[in-house]
C-alpha cells in the first residue's frame, strides 16, 4: 500500500527502519525541520530524518503539518494511509479527515496519553508498560485502539534500555496491524473510560534532583531521564554534578542534602532514605563511577537550596 510516515525521535527512527524493510515501505517520511541542539548549539536533524536519508526515502521537513506548505506534500502523495509515531506535533484538519491515520503510541492506553509516556511510566514506578496501535483522532491519544502488546519494566531499567525494547515491540505490532488492515481484519475498540493518565512533557526543573525528596523517587527519576535528558545535583558555587545512574542505599543515611563517602561509595542523604550515586559526571569532566570521583576529586559539596 502507499504509505506516508510521520515521526521525529530515535524511537520513531527505529520503527521506521523496520517498516522500510517490509512490504509497506513508506514512499514519504515527514519530520520537523533541523534545529540547533546541545551545548554547542549545532544544527542537527531529527533522528527520523537521518534514517530517511540513510534508507533513500523521500523526506519532507515541515514546521507544522497543519499549515498548507506542511500538509500539501502529504496529500499530494496520494497515499492511502499515514503512520504517525513519536512525531511531536498535534495533527488537525485537513489531514485528520483527508487521510487515514494510524498512531503508534508506546504505552498501555488509556494510561500515559501524551508526550513522554516512557519516562512517566518509569517515574511512576510502573512494573509493566507496552505499546498500542490506534486511530488518530482530534483528542490527545484518545482514539480507538486496534492492537496492544505488553512488556515488563525491569527493576533497574532506565530509559536507555526500555526505549529500544519498546521500539522493537512497536515495529512488530505495526507490521501486524498493517497486515490485518490489508485483509480487512483490523478492528478498533474505544478506549476504556477509566484509568486515564497523562504523560506531560518533561520540564527542565524535573532534571534537578532535590535531596528533600525520598530516595525511591529520585531513583525513579534518574532511571526515567537517563541517558537522553540527564539529571543533576546542584553544587556549592553554582556548578552541577550530573547523575547518570543511582540505586537506593540500604545502609546508614547521611543527613538530608549531604553527600558522604560510605564504604568507598558516594551516597546522597535524602528526605527519606539515601541514594548511592553509581555513575556521575563532574563539571568539565567525563562520566565516571561515583567511587572514582571520590578517589580523584574528593567529596563534592551540595548547594543549600531553599525549599
Amino acid at each position: 500500500m502507499s504509505l506516508v510516515y510521520l515521526g521525529t525521535s530515535a524511537f520513531a527512527a527505529a520503527v521506521l527502519r523496520t517498516l522500510a524493510g517490509s512490504a509497506d515501505r513508506p514512499s514519504l517520511v515527514v519530520t520537523p525541520p533541523d534545529r540547533r541542539q546541545g551545548r554547542g548549539r549545532r544544527i542537527a536533524s531529527p533522528p527520523a530524518a537521518d534514517a530517511a536519508r540513510e534508507l533513500g526515502i523521500e523526506l519532507h521537513q515541515a514546521r507544522s503539518v497543519n499549515d498548507p506548505e506542511g500538509y500539501a506534500p502529504i496529500l499530494d502523495s496520494e497515499a492511502e494511509l499515514a503512520v504517525v509515531c513519536a512525531f511531536g506535533q498535534l495533527i488537525a484538519e485537513p489531514l485528520l479527515t483527508g487521510l487515514e491515520l494510524l498512531n503508534v503510541h508506546p504505552s498501555l492506553l488509556p494510561r500515559w496519553r501524551g508526550a513522554a509516556p516512557i519516562e512517566r511510566a518509569i517515574m511512576a514506578g510502573d512494573e509493566r508498560t507496552g505499546t498500542a496501535i490506534m486511530r488518530l483522532t482530534e483528542g490527545l491519544d484518545s482514539g480507538p485502539v486496534a492492537l496492544t502488546a505488553e512488556i515488563e519494566i525491569g527493576p533497574r531499567e532506565d530509559f536507555g534500555s526500555l526505549e529500544p525494547r519498546l521500539a522493537a515491540l512497536s515495529a512488530e505490532l505495526l507490521l501486524e496491524a498493517l497486515e490485518l488492515r490489508r485483509h480487512g481484519g483490523l478492528v478498533f475498540e474505544p478506549q476504556a473510560e477509566g484509568g486515564v493518565s497523562y504523560a506531560e512533557k518533561i520540564e527542565r526543573s524535573e532534571r534537578r534532583l532535590d535531596p528533600v525528596l525520598a530516595a525511591t523517587e529520585l531513583n525513579l527519576r534518574t532511571r526515567a531521564l537517563n541517558p537522553h535528558v540527564g539529571t543533576h545535583l546542584e553544587l556549592e558555587g553554582g556548578g552541577r554534578l550530573g547523575v547518570r545512574a543511582a540505586t537506593p542505599w540500604t545502609g546508614p543515611a547521611p543527613p538530608t542534602g549531604e553527600l558522604a563517602e560510605l564504604d568507598g561509595r558516594l551516597v546522597l542523604g535524602c528526605g527519606e532514605g539515601a541514594l548511592e550515586l553509581l555513575r556521575v559526571r563532574p563539571v568539565g569532566g567525563r562520566e565516571m563511577a561515583g567511587a572514582d570521583l571520590l578517589r580523584g576529586r574528593g567529596l563534592p559539596r551540595l548547594s543549600r537550596c531553599p525549599h
